[in-house]
């Protein structure tokens, strides 16, 4: 191999290497925004059970209505 093709391989490969550490910090962030979007749904699930119970006596929030 000629030094100008050893140049280009190394600077091919740092380029590589800068977009896959952008794109470990955008998969991060990512994972971050799911886990509270997780636990907000959670939450809001746990929410709408405990006004269910609260309201209705258990009743299910989807239930059919008595026309159909």
């Amino acid at each position: 191999m000629n030094d100008e093709r050893i140049i280009e391989l190394e600077i091919k490969a740092a380029y590589q290497e800068d977009l896959l550490q952008t794109l470990n910090k955008i998969v991060g962030r990512q994972q971050q925004q799911i886990d509270r979007l997780d636990a907000t749904c959670r939450m809001l699930n746990d929410r709408i059970k405990s006004l269910s119970v609260e309201a209705g006596g258990g009743e299910s929030i989807e239930e059919v209505p008595p026309h159909y």
